[in-house]
């Protein structure tokens, strides 16, 4: 996999960063950000993931326009539209947003009309709602979409299933159900064997189950396995946080939730509080190296726990 890297100078300020690639560390963090950095990988030859500024970025180049999934942080609009300059000189058409976190949609708004932007309904609403983050230890960004008059907002939805294009330049969108949010998308490019899976699988951390945009802990695992099911010929997974991974670091995910459902759901049933679920979670070795910050724990633990009868 090829690797080039974009250097974007900007003025000192503050803005939101990502750590990729670091479990033990918050996938949304606050952090001083003098230059914007675009880290450029090759998935396949006309594929790529943009990391840095916020969630992973995938750029794919068809045979006459450019597709962006995810657009990061607010500023990175233009870092991205720049790396992509250095790529193709084809115009970019079409954003599909995962989910609608700030970190994935907020550069939206910097990309050049007219450009489709595709998402769930589920998202799309939740978009216009720009609510709170589940969990998330800072306050939400302001408003990008209302800042802008509605600019970057979602222009074409789905419901369960959606294809874009055709032969090489086909992408389908999926819907399996409630896990990160309530609207994420698994977006599958099928002639080259990719699948973007955004937060819905952001590595090998314990996700943000974030019910106020309609995630679900109970129907996490039941999402995983109806993936696992009904995806095929997936030879890498673009994660939303992490370095690219396979369907069987998927499955080992939707096992690594499912532990999670399982104890909460039997230390409710013997009449434990959420602080002592959290505080009596021991997972098996082979989760080990998965990030598990005791907040969000604690806040995961609570939401299952309210989810269950």
């Amino acid at each position: 996999m090829k690797r080039l890297l974009v250097l974007i100078a900007v003025g000192a300020g503050a803005a939101l960063a990502c750590a990729v690639g670091a479990p033990e560390e918050d996938p949304i963090a606050e952090a001083p950000a003098p230059e914007m950095v675009v880290d450029v990988e090759q998935v396949r030859d006309n594929l790529y993931v943009f990391t840095g500024g916020g969630g992973n970025t995938g750029v794919f180049i068809g045979s006459e326009s450019v597709t962006v999934v995810d657009t990061k942080l607010a500023g990175w609009g233009q870092p991205i539209l720049n790396a992509i300059g250095e790529l193709t000189d084809l115009p970019v058409t079409t954003i599909i947003n995962t989910h609608t976190h700030f970190d994935h949609v907020s550069g939206n708004v910097e990309f050049p009309e007219p450009v489709e932007v595709v998402a769930h309904e589920v998202t799309a609403a939740n978009m216009e709602a720009w609510r709170p983050v589940t969990g998330l230890a800072i306050d939400p960004p302001p408003n990008v979409f209302e800042e802008s008059g509605g600019r970057g907002l979602a222009t074409r939805t789905y419901s369960d299933v959606l294809t874009l294009g055709e032969g090489d330049d086909q992408i389908d969108l999926h819907f399996f159900g409630a896990a990160h949010t309530g609207g994420d998308s698994w977006v599958v490019f099928p002639a080259l064997g990719v699948l973007h899976g955004g937060d819905a699988f952001l590595g090998k951390n314990l996700p943000i189950v974030d019910a106020n945009n309609g995630g679900s802990g109970v129907a996490y695992p039941d999402t995983i396995t109806a993936v696992l099911e009904n995806l095929e010929g997936i030879e890498t997974i673009i994660t939303g946080h992490s370095t690219l991974m396979t369907m069987g670091d998927l499955a080992e995910f939707g096992d690594f939730n499912q532990a999670i459902l399982d104890h909460v759901r039997n230390g409710k049933a013997a009449g434990q509080s959420v602080e002592d679920i959290a505080a009596t979670l021991d997972l098996d070795a082979r989760f080990a190296e998965y990030g598990v910050p005791e907040d969000r724990l604690l806040t995961n633990v609570g939401v299952i726990f309210d989810e269950l009868p």
